[in-house]
Formats: C-alpha cells, sequence, structure tokens
C-alpha cells in the first residue's frame, strides 16, 4: 500500500532549495580543511569525514530535488490534489520516487485511455506512451483506477468504431495504423486486467472491481450510431491476451462463469428454434464479429480484409484467456450455475457444441480443453474423463461394422460434427494413457469411462494425426516405464535391495525360482508379463487408428511419420527418469544421454515427458535406426519399437552384462566394452540390437509382443466388430 505525506509546497521548495546550498557549503568547507591540515602537516580524516557529510547531504539534496520536479508535475497534471488546513495548504506526496512516478504516469495514461474511449482518435498514441509501465503494481492500480471497468469496457467500442469508420472511408492507411495502435492498446489493457483481478498479483484492485466488469459486461454501450453489450467489447481485450500473466481463477469464477451464462440467457430461445428448423446455431459473435473487422485486432496474426465476415465470438475470446491457467480453466470448466442440471463442461461440449460448427475458430477452446485436461492433478484427470465420456455417448451410433467386419461410418455428420475436439480429447487419453491399460487389460473404470467409451473416444482422437502421434509417444513412454520401473535387476536380493530401490517383500515376489535372488530366469518372466500387458494396450490404440483410416477410405498400409521418426531418433533406447540403471553395460552405453536436467523430468504426464524425451533423442542421436526408411506401416514401426525398448530393458537390467563381446562391431577398448548410443552408426545400431535378441535372449519376448499386439480382439469386442483374421497376421 502506497503511503502519502502531506507538504507545504513554498516551504518544500525552500527547503530543497537550502538543502542543495548547504551541500555545496560543506564540499567547499571540506577541501578548505584539507588544505590546511595537509599543510600543516596534521592528520586529514576530519577533512575526509566533512567530505562525507557533504557527500551524504549532496544525496538528500538531489533526492529532494527529484521530489521537488515530480510535486509540480503533478500539480501541473492536476494529478494530485492540495488540503486545506488551518496551518496552511498541504499538498499529497508519495513517500517513494517510484510510487510517486507510478502516481503521475498511472493518471495520465488513465486518462489518455478514457479520452480514447471518448472517441479522441490521437488518445491511442499518448496511451502507447505508458505501455512500458505495465510491470509496475502501482501504475496498473492507479491506471485502472482512473479508467475504471467503465472506461475498460468502452475502450475496445471506440477502437473498434473507429477502425470501421475507416475501412468504410477506404483508407487503408488509416485502417493499418488504427489497427496497429489497437492491438497494442488492447493488449495493454489485457495485460493490466489479468493483474488487476489476480488476488495474488500486488496490483489486485479487489473483487468489487471485477464485479464491476461484470455489471460492465452486461451493460449496453453506445458509440457513435453503434449499440453493444459490454462483454462484447470485453471478449476484444481477452482476445488480446499473451499468456503472461495469466489470468486469475477469481476472474474465471466473477466474469468468466458470468459471460458464459449470459450468452446463453440471451440466445437459449434462438438455439431452440434453430434446432426446430436445423438453422446454424449461433453465438453472441464480439465486436470485431459484428462489425466484421475479421482479425484486424488481433495481435500477432495477419490483417483480414475489413468487411470479411467474422465469426469471432464472445465466449472464444473468454476460453482464449483461460488457456493460461490450469487453474482459471479449472475454475470455468468444473462450475455448474445454480438452475442448471450440467457442468459447464457438460454444457459446452453438448447443449453449445453446435456453435463451434459455426465459428471459423475452434483453437480458443481447444486449446483451453488441453490446458484443462492434461494435468496430473485430479481436476485435471476427472474433466478428462468428462471428455472422453461424453464425446463417447455422442459418436458411438455413427459407427458399425461393414460387410467385412472392419469399422464403417453409419453417420458422418455425427462423427464431423465432434472432429474438431479431436486433437484435445488425443491430448487428454495421451496424458492418462495408463487408463488404457486398466481399462483394456483389468476391466477398471475412469471415473465413469468403461473400455467401450474409451474405445469409441480413441475413434476420433486418432482420426486426427497430430492426435494420433500424441497418443503412439504418450503409449511407448508408458511401456518404457513400465519395462524400467515393474521389472526387477538381475542380482536383486534381500541385503542390496534397498539401495537399489527395491523393498525385502518385492524380492521375494520378483524370486520366483526361490533361490534367494533374482536370475536371469525371474527376470525374462517378469519383462515378458510386461511387454504383453504394453502391447495389448499398444495394439489398441494402433488397430483403432488402422479402423479409422479403413473407415475413412484412407491408405491404411502406410507408417505414420509420427512412429517413423521416433524409430529413426530410436527413443527406445534413452534411459527411463527415475530408473535405477544397474547393469555395468548400461552405464557406458547410455553416456550423457541421461545428463541435462533429466531426471527433472519424472512426475510428468506421459504425453508431456513424451515430448521432451523425442526433442533430446533427435538432438543427441539423430537417425540412428535406419530401418525407419523402410517401414511399411504402423504396425511394422511399433514392432521396431517394441525391440528398441526390450533391447534397453534388457541392458539396464544387467541381462546383458558378463555376454561375449568379442568381434563385435559395436564395442570398443581391451577388454571390449558396448560403445555409447550416441557414438554408434546406423550400423553399429542395428547390429546391436540384433546381438541382444540373440545372446540377451528376447527373441522370445519381442515374438510375444508382436503376437499380442497384432491381436485384435480388443477391438472386435469393443467396437462390436469382426476384423479379418489377415489383417492380424499381416507382416
Amino acid at each position: 500500500m502506497t503511503e502519502f505525506s502531506g507538504v507545504k509546497q513554498p516551504a518544500f521548495d525552500t527547503m530543497t532549495g537550502r538543502h542543495a546550498q548547504a551541500a555545496q557549503q560543506l564540499e567547499e568547507l571540506a577541501q578548505r580543511l584539507h588544505g590546511e591540515l595537509q599543510g600543516a602537516g596534521l592528520d586529514t580524516s576530519p577533512a575526509a569525514q566533512l567530505r562525507e557529510l557533504a557527500g551524504r547531504v549532496t544525496t538528500q539534496a538531489e533526492d529532494l530535488r527529484r521530489r521537488q520536479k515530480l510535486i509540480h508535475e503533478l500539480q501541473r497534471q492536476k494529478v494530485s490534489f492540495g488540503t486545506s488546513t488551518p496551518a496552511g495548504s498541504f499538498l499529497e506526496m508519495p513517500d517513494g520516487l517510484e510510487a510517486a512516478k507510478s502516481l503521475l504516469d498511472g493518471t495520465l495514461a488513465g486518462r489518455a485511455a478514457l479520452n480514447a474511449s471518448r472517441g479522441d482518435a490521437k488518445a491511442l498514441a499518448e496511451l502507447e506512451k505508458y505501455a512500458s509501465r505495465t510491470g509496475d503494481a502501482e501504475f496498473v492500480k492507479v491506471f485502472l483506477g482512473v479508467l475504471g471497468a467503465g472506461g475498460a469496457t468502452r475502450l475496445p467500442g471506440s477502437i473498434a468504431t473507429e477502425l470501421r469508420a475507416a475501412s468504410k472511408q477506404g483508407d487503408s492507411a488509416r485502417v493499418a495504423s488504427v489497427s496497429a495502435q489497437g492491438q497494442r492498446a488492447l493488449g495493454m489493457l489485457s495485460r493490466t486486467l489479468a493483474k488487476a483481478t489476480d488476488p495474488k498479483n500486488p496490483a489486485y484492485l479487489g473483487a468489487d472491481f471485477t464485479r464491476d466488469l461484470v455489471k460492465q459486461g452486461r451493460t449496453e454501450h453506445r458509440s457513435g450510431d453503434m449499440k453493444y453489450s459490454g462483454y462484447q467489447a470485453q471478449a476484444l481485450i481477452w482476445r488480446a491476451h499473451e499468456e503472461e500473466p495469466p489470468y486469475s481463477k477469481e476472474f474465471m469464477e466473477i466474469v468468466g462463469r458470468d459471460v458464459i451464462v449470459y450468452e446463453r440467457e440471451q440466445r437459449e430461445s434462438a438455439w431452440k428454434a434453430s434446432k426446430d428448423f436445423s438453422w446454424a446455431q449461433r453465438p453472441i459473435v464480439d465486436l470485431a464479429g459484428m462489425l466484421g473487422l475479421g482479425t484486424l485486432l488481433r495481435p500477432g496474426t495477419q490483417a483480414g480484409a475489413p468487411g470479411v465476415k467474422s465469426s469471432s465470438s464472445v465466449v472464444d475470446g473468454l476460453f482464449h484467456a483461460a488457456k493460461s491457467s490450469r487453474e482459471a480453466s479449472h475454475a470455468l470448466l468444473t462450475h455448474t450455475p445454480a438452475g442448471w442440471k450440467e457442468s459447464m463442461l457438460d454444457y459446452l461440449l453438448t447443449t453449445r457444441w453446435g456453435v463451434s460448427q459455426y465459428v471459423d475458430d475452434g483453437a480458443a477452446i481447444s486449446d483451453m480443453l488441453i490446458t484443462a485436461t492434461t494435468g496430473q492433478d485430479a481436476t485435471s484427470k476427472k474433466l478428462a474423463a468428462g471428455m472422453i465420456k461424453t464425446v463417447s455417448d455422442e459418436v458411438r451410433n455413427g459407427f458399425g461394422k461393414d460387410t467385412h467386419g472392419n469399422l464403417e461410418i453409419l453417420d458422418r455428420e455425427a462423427l464431423d460434427r465432434y472432429l474438431p475436439l479431436s486433437y484435445p480429447l488425443a491430448r487428454a487419453i495421451a496424458a492418462n494413457v495408463d487408463e488404457i491399460s486398466n481399462l483394456v487389460l483389468n476391466q477398471a473404470t475412469f471415473g465413469e469411462v468403461a473400455a467401450k467409451d474409451m474405445a469409441y473416444a480413441l475413434v476420433v482422437a486418432t482420426s486426427h494425426d497430430k492426435g494420433f502421434e500424441a497418443l503412439a509417444r504418450a503409449q511407448t513412454e508408458h511401456m518404457r516405464a513400465a519395462l524400467a520401473t515393474a521389472v526387477p535387476p538381475v542380482g536383486l536380493n534381500a541385503s542390496n535391495a534397498e539401495e537399489s530401490g527395491f523393498t525385502k517383500a518385492e524380492v521375494k515376489q520378483f524370486d520366483m525360482n526361490e533361490n534367494g535372488r533374482v536370475d536371469r530366469d525371474d527376470v525374462l518372466h517378469f519383462l515378458g508379463d510386461r511387454a504383453k500387458a504394453e502391447a495389448r494396450s499398444f495394439g489398441f490404440i494402433v488397430e483403432i487408428r488402422r479402423q479409422v483410416l479403413i473407415a475413412q477410405g484412407l491408405d491404411d498400409k502406410k507408417a505414420d511419420e509420427a512412429l517413423t521418426s521416433m524409430v529413426r531418433d530410436a527413443i527406445g533406447m534413452i534411459p527411463v527418469p527415475g530408473a535405477k540403471h544397474v547393469g555395468t553395460l548400461a552405464v557406458g552405453a547410455f553416456g550423457e544421454i541421461a545428463g541435462k536436467g533429466y531426471e527433472k523430468l519424472a512426475g510428468l504426464a506421459y504425453d508431456e515427458l513424451a515430448r521432451h524425451i523425442v526433442r533430446q533423442a533427435s538432438e543427441q542421436v539423430p537417425s540412428l535406426d535406419e530401418t525407419h526408411r523402410t517401414l511399411a506401416e504402423n504396425r511394422l514401426a511399433v514392432d521396431r519399437l517394441a525391440e528398441q525398448m526390450l533391447a534397453t530393458a534388457l541392458l539396464s537390467k544387467g541381462m546383458l552384462d558378463g555376454l561375449d563381446l568379442k568381434n563385435e562391431t559395436f564395442t570398443f577398448g581391451n577388454p571390449p566394452r558396448l560403445k555409447p548410443f550416441a557414438e554408434m552408426s546406423p550400423q553399429e545400431y542395428s547390429r546391436f540390437l540384433k546381438w541382444s535378441r540373440t545372446a540377451g535372449g528376447s527373441e522370445s519376448l519381442y515374438t510375444s509382443f508382436r503376437d499380442t499386439f497384432r491381436t485384435t480382439s480388443d477391438v472386435n469386442d469393443h467396437l462390436a466388430l469382426k476384423i479379418p483374421s489377415e489383417s492380424e497376421g499381416a507382416k
């Protein structure tokens, strides 16, 4: 909180002048004293002390002069007002110079914004001078205190009106100028509003200010001959947001929730009529859409042609603001308004979803859903499960079985209706890819989602190329983690269990032949179990992707770029964060791959972790596995990934320690040691994989994975198909 002091201006001016004069006199006295003491051969330290005092007084005088200058400017701009008392007239002056500067700049910026909101075209240029000050909390509070919620709401209206006028006059230079100035002004307004409505930010203006935004949002405003709702104007501010600082949970609780309720109140009767007559379900468009301004007021986009129909909506602007914060997006989507029978997530994906087919901009809701559903917290998981269940219920009746037993699209409209959700849906599933194993293998549930629900959701999710990539990478990461953490190393026993990260009870569980230690047979047993379990999950995803391609009449025989690049980068051989690698050969082979803060990645969602792994792999071991060039289809790509991962597991668990390395090309030194993977050639790496299968005994593991992965019974059961057996056995 800024503290103020009262000063008498004449007296303050006199004090400032005398202080400066005293500082000069002290400096002169110190110089004379130093000369006299030095001439007499005496100690000059008294002169030094006097000079030090003169320096302090000089500094104080300079500070007083700065304050004096600010007082004069504050008074000239009528920012600070005098108070008359029996003792004389006083001016309020902030105790800190920065606070005084904030008071001055914030007031002038607020006045410029107010003038711009009243149609003063020159005021935008004046406002721009203060754009760099939005990082100062005191400036933000003064600026918005002067502007108010009403001024903040009217400013976008004034800018949009000016832009429309320039467009109608065919003044392209003016259009470009107002567009650029408008974008910067809206960006400045968005940054300050995000701070002022966040209780955790020092610029917070309180909940009353945020509630004033709601009041202004529901109010009808005018700009020239144009009428618009406040929310139509505020939406341009939200759309101008560039993620930092994020809008707060409180903003979404007060403003965000009301925006969605307001739109429903205003449009519900029209939506019912549109359903009866098969009309488009239209939202409340923002002010840019209302005036046909396209993207002219959006930052970072190419200026669209004026007059072109725009379908940007008020709610889309809100989604854009919500995507910058998981907490904010959760506050919006988890809420069930009074009198509603569905949460806002359910409402947006069902009752309001028809709007998505009307607007051109699906990125706003897509990005917000990704933010809200890909975390590892309970709320993110609940929202992810809710989205999976809703989409599954909406699309499942649109599919059937063709005459060959493959997937067939019976209702293309039902699929197309939810295709805009395919990528965020895929990301939500990818972040929770372990749930596929629980559903398919253990007949468990994920919220209200059962295996059949997941299957139909995957039909939508895998129809998106990037969505399938996210799922494939996440499942690869899940398999790598399972092989690394759920399988014991060779040589584990009760005495070394703790240092290896296991308990004595786990040693007993892993010791299948009860010889007191985990040996090669035990490790092969558990690797086999995990490989088969992961093969079923992998097969579930990849076969559903293949069925989607068949149903759409696309080429199901071509390998997706996502999988071929994963094979190329050999991501299967990168160690897993947090896993303990005990094989002596593994230490040298992994080399520096596990460095660079790699362990800090542990705990991320599978899709997030996978993206880090891919980036690291492509940087350190580009194009290590040349088989990616000849992969004919996705199933062959997964076969190769499994081979990579199983070889790495054998290496990590010590299964390859002590084996004969003589005359092998992927070794160096005497006795021979495994080369670091990053230093192997593609030929040497391929030879290593072959050697690990034969010498390490993984041939049976690989065969078991391949056979299980290619079994389609899980997909048949949950999508009611009868996939031809030749599809299962395709080589």
